[in-house]
C-alpha cells in the first residue's frame, strides 16, 4: 500500500452489499466521513453481478478448501485496556455449489472472452461496475462520469426502448476525471453497428461460444426484482441515485398449471384482452381485484377469514380454480398453507398498486443486473467524499473495556483506524460471535438456455413465474428470465434464475425437479435430432446461499452498542428489507438528520469569496417534491 489510510472517521462500513451500501451513502450525504471497506476484490457481496469469467473465478474460490479463519499477531496490537473481537478471514455464506455444463464442450484451443485481459486470473470483478473513480483512497467528487440514463437510449436494435427511467440529468463532460476502464468495458457491452460479435445463425450454442461472448454475461448471485412502487424504486428517485443506472420493465408474469407454462392476465387491459378466459371469468376476476384495491374499506368481506389461510380465502370468493390458482401464485405470490387472508390481501394490493407506473407489470430490473444497485450507492457515497478500499480486509474490531463500546479496527496491513460508529455485514462475524444465531438458507440456480419458457412473438420478453409446489408444505419456486435486452446474457441465449428457501440439503435437490419439468438437457435434445417444446438447458450452477434476515440484535454475542450488523439478502422477491434495515441503522446514527434527501440543485450551490469551500443550502421544499416520485409514469419520466 503506497499510503495509509487516515487514522480517523465517522463511520466505517465493512462490506459493500446493498444495505451497507445505502448506509454508507446516507451517512456520506449528511456530512459524516466514512470509510467503505470490502475484502473482497469485486463490490455487492452476495448482491454482486459477475461476467461469466468472473462467475467462474467465482465457483472457483467457493470450491476450494478454506484456508483456516485465524488471523496472526493482531493479538499484539490491541493495548491492556482493550479486546479485540476478530473478524471472519473467508466467507463461509456460500455452500453445496454445483456446475453442470449441457452444452457440447467441442471448441477451438485457447478459447478466451472476448476483448478480455487478465493480467490477474484470481482478480474477480463485475464487467459492468460502476465503481467509484477510485477504489482505494477518496474517490474522485465530480459526478461527471456518473451519467445519468437517457430517456430512451441510443442503442442499436439488440436494446428496445429502455420501459422506465427512475432519474434524468444532463451529461456534463470534464477532462479532470477521465472514464474509467470499467465504465469502458459497459460501453462495450451495447451493441453499436458492426461492433457486436454476434452469436453465429445457428441453433447449436457450444460452451466455448458462452465462454468467448462471457463479457455479455452480467449473473446475479441474488435474484430480486424492484416493485414500481416499491421502498428501493422511491429511495432510487428522492436520492436522485437512479441517473447512475438504467432500469427495463419486467414484461410478463407467467403461471405454471397442470404441466403448462400460461401468461397471466394481471392488468385490467390484459384480463379483457385474454383470450383464455371466458367472459364469466374476467368479470370475476376483475371484481376481486377491484375488491383488493382498497379492501381495508370493507372489513366485512374479510374479517371472518383473517387467520385462514389464503388459499381457503380465495374459494369463498366465487373465483374458478384456475383464477384462484393465478391469483394466490402469481399475483400475490404467496405459499398456498402458510399465507393468512390479511397477508395474501395486502400482497395482491400491492401487486396491483404498482401495474402501470411503468408498464404492464409491477416490476423493475436495473440493466447489467441487480449488482448495479449496490455501485450505484457507493457512487453516491464517493460523490459526498466517503473513501473505498476493496481487497481490503479487516483483522478485527478493537472495543474498550471500560465502555464496552468498539473504538477502532485493525485492517490487514496492521494500521489501527478509530470511528465513532461501525457497520458489519454479517458475513464477516466469527462463529464465535454467532453461536447463538439460527441462519436460514436459500437455494440458487442459474441457468442459461436458448429459448424462452413461453415462446412470443418478441424474443425479448423479461418474466416471471411462479411453480407450485408439488406436495402439500413444501415451497414454491420463483423463475425469473432474462433475455439479451436486459444486458444480462448474450444474444441467442436467456438467463434463468431459480430461488426458494430451503428445504433439503442441496439447492440441487431443492430446485432439480422444477428445471427438469421447464427445460431439456442439451445433450438429450441433441440426440434425439428434433425441434422439442421445451428450452435447451446449456449450462447450470446450483449454490445454497445463507439467510440472515430478520436476526434479533441480541442473538450475536457480546455485541458493542455502536456495532450495526447488515444481513445479506433474504428469499423475498423486492428489496424491502434491505431498505428498511438501512434506514433503522441510519437513524440509530444520526436520528435527527434525513434519510438520503434529495440533491442541492447546481444553480442553488453558493461558493465563498475564494471559490473553493462550496456552501450547500438546503434543497428547497418544493424541490424535494419535484423528484419524490409520486404521481404517475409521465410525470417521473419527465423528471
Amino acid at each position: 500500500m503506497a499510503d495509509k489510510l487516515p487514522s480517523e472517521f465517522d463511520v466505517v462500513v465493512i462490506g459493500t452489499g446493498l444495505p451497507e451500501s445505502i448506509v454508507a451513502a446516507a451517512c456520506s450525504r449528511s456530512g459524516q466521513s466514512v470509510l467503505h471497506v470490502d475484502s473482497r476484490s469485486y463490490y455487492g457481496g452476495n448482491w454482486a453481478s459477475f461476467s461469466f469469467s468472473g462467475l467462474l473465478s467465482w465457483i472457483k474460490e467457493y470450491q476450494e478448501e478454506s484456508d483456516g479463519d485465524e488471523w496472526a499477531a493482531w493479538q499484539e496490537l490491541v493495548l491492556e485496556a482493550e479486546e479485540g473481537i476478530a473478524l471472519r478471514k473467508k466467507d463461509q455464506t456460500i455452500q453445496h455449489v454445483e456446475v453442470i455444463c449441457y452444452a457440447s464442450q467441442d471448441s477451438d484451443e485457447h478459447v478466451e472472452e472476448v476483448g478480455a485481459v487478465q493480467k490477474n486470473p484470481a482478480f474477480v470483478t463485475s464487467a459492468s461496475s460502476n465503481d467509484p473513480p477510485d477504489s482505494t483512497g477518496t474517490a474522485c467528487s465530480d459526478t461527471s462520469e456518473l451519467t445519468a440514463p437517457l430517456s430512451e437510449p441510443e442503442t442499436s436494435q439488440e436494446v428496445p426502448d429502455v420501459d422506465a427511467t427512475l432519474g434524468n440529468e444532463n451529461h456534463v463532460g470534464d477532462a479532470d476525471c477521465s472514464e474509467s476502464p470499467l465504465e469502458q468495458e459497459k460501453a462495450e457491452n451495447v451493441p453499436v453497428g458492426e461492433a457486436v460479435v454476434d452469436v453465429p445463425k445457428k441453433n447449436r450454442i457450444t460452451y466455448s461460444q458462452i465462454v468467448k461472448e462471457g463479457r455479455r454475461f452480467n449473473i446475479d448471485l441474488t435474484s430480486k426484482l424492484l416493485y414500481s412502487r416499491g421502498l428501493l424504486t422511491d429511495l432510487l428517485i428522492k436520492s436522485s441515485v437512479s441517473r447512475y443506472a438504467e432500469f427495463k420493465n419486467v414484461t410478463r408474469i407467467l403461471g405454471y398449471r397442470e404441466g403448462n407454462v400460461l401468461q397471466v392476465p394481471c392488468s385490467r387491459a390484459d384480463v379483457f384482452n385474454s383470450k383464455k378466459l371466458t367472459m364469466v371469468e374476467k368479470r370475476m376476476l376483475m371484481k376481486f381485484l377491484t375488491f383488493c384495491l382498497d379492501y381495508e374499506q370493507k372489513p366485512e368481506d374479510y374479517k371472518v377469514y383473517e387467520e385462514c389461510p389464503f388459499s381457503e380465502y380465495l374459494k369463498t370468493q366465487k373465483l374458478t380454480p384456475s383464477l384462484q390458482h393465478f391469483v394466490l401464485h402469481s399475483i400475490a405470490m404467496t405459499s398456498e398453507g402458510s399465507t393468512s387472508t390479511l397477508d395474501g390481501l395486502r400482497e395482491t394490493q400491492n401487486f396491483l398498486r404498482c401495474l402501470g407506473r411503468y408498464g404492464n407489470t409491477p416490476f423493475l430490473f436495473p440493466l447489467y443486473g441487480q449488482g448495479e444497485l449496490p455501485q450505484c450507492f457507493c457512487r453516491m457515497c464517493a460523490v459526498f467524499g466517503g473513501t473505498y478500499c476493496l481487497s481490503h480486509a479487516v483483522q478485527c474490531l478493537v472495543v474498550d473495556k471500560e465502555s464496552g463500546k468498539c473504538k477502532a479496527i485493525i485492517d490487514h496491513f496492521g494500521q489501527r483506524i478509530s470511528a465513532k460508529y461501525f457497520i458489519v455485514e454479517d458475513s464477516y462475524l466469527t462463529e464465535k460471535t454467532c453461536s447463538n444465531v439460527a441462519y436460514r438458507q436459500i437455494s440458487r440456480a442459474v441457468l442459461i438456455t436458448d429459448r424462452s419458457v413461453l415462446k412470443a412473438d418478441s424474443d425479448q420478453q423479461t418474466s416471471i413465474l411462479t411453480v407450485p409446489p408439488e406436495e402439500p408444505g413444501s415451497v414454491a419456486v420463483r423463475v425469473v428470465e432474462f433475455c439479451s435486452s436486459t444486458m444480462t446474457c448474450m444474444k441467442g441465449t436467456y438467463l434463468v434464475h431459480l430461488t426458494c428457501p430451503s428445504s433439503k440439503k442441496t439447492a440441487r435437490e431443492d430446485l432439480e425437479s422444477v428445471v427438469q419439468k421447464l427445460f431439456v438437457p442439451y445433450a438429450e435434445a441433441e440426440l434425439e435430432n428434433e425441434e422439442v417444446e421445451k428450452p435447451n438447458l446449456l449450462w447450470a450452477l446450483y449454490f445454497n446461499m445463507r439467510d440472515s434476515s430478520g436476526i434479533d440484535r441480541d442473538s450475536y454475542n457480546d455485541l458493542p452498542s455502536n456495532v450495526y450488523v447488515c444481513s445479506g439478502p433474504d428469499c423475498s422477491l423486492g428489496n424491502k428489507n434491505a431498505v428498511q434495515q438501512a434506514e433503522t441503522l441510519f437513524r440509530h446514527i444520526l436520528p435527527n438528520e434525513e434519510f438520503c434527501p434529495p440533491p442541492p440543485n447546481p444553480e442553488d450551490i453558493v461558493f465563498d469569496g475564494d471559490g473553493v469551500q462550496p456552501e450547500v443550502p438546503a434543497p428547497k421544499p418544493e424541490a424535494a417534491e419535484d423528484i419524490t416520485g409520486q404521481g404517475d409514469a409521465e410525470e417521473c419520466l419527465e423528471k
